[in-house]
């Protein structure tokens, strides 16, 4: 289990190392909010939440290397306390393209299925092969189980 050392001093209340930890995740961070909300004022909005919460409640983080899965959940929580709130989803149909860094990849039939997948099932697809992270991490992130 890696333990990073800027996690560490974030969470003994360093706020230069705070600061850094959200420049090194702000991107995945966003792309995930993204998938979800799918507007770019209620991903901006998620993620300023997000990073607000994890500044004042980083000193509850009980394992430093669970920052990132610790991180992800309270971000998919503020996206979908927003989509509640603000009643927003829009149909599968109308879901609009994420931006991607490549423009073939845009045209890659796969991807336009995973846009129209159930919203739980996009954010475990978005988590895995986006992000890289393990099924394990993001069980953990969603808390549901990995056995089907």
């Amino acid at each position: 289990m890696h333990i990073d050392p800027i996690v560490v001093k974030a969470k003994a209340g360093d706020p230069e190392a705070f600061v850094q930890l959200m420049q090194e995740i702000e991107l995945p961070l966003y792309r995930t909010a993204r998938s979800i909300v799918n507007k770019e004022e209620d991903c901006a909005d998620a993620l300023q939440e997000t990073m607000l919460k994890a500044f004042k409640n980083i000193h509850t983080l009980r394992e430093p290397a669970f920052f990132k899965t610790w991180i992800f959940r309270i971000l998919i929580n503020e996206c979908n306390k927003m989509l509640k709130n603000n009643s927003r989803s829009l149909p599968y149909g109308e879901l609009p393209e994420i931006p991607s860094t490549s423009k073939d990849y845009e045209k890659i039939e796969l991807w336009d299925a995973v846009q129209h997948l159930e919203e739980n099932l996009r954010i475990v697809i978005h988590l895995h092969y986006l992000q890289d992270m393990p099924i394990r991490q993001i069980s953990d992130i969603l808390e549901i189980s990995t056995v089907a």
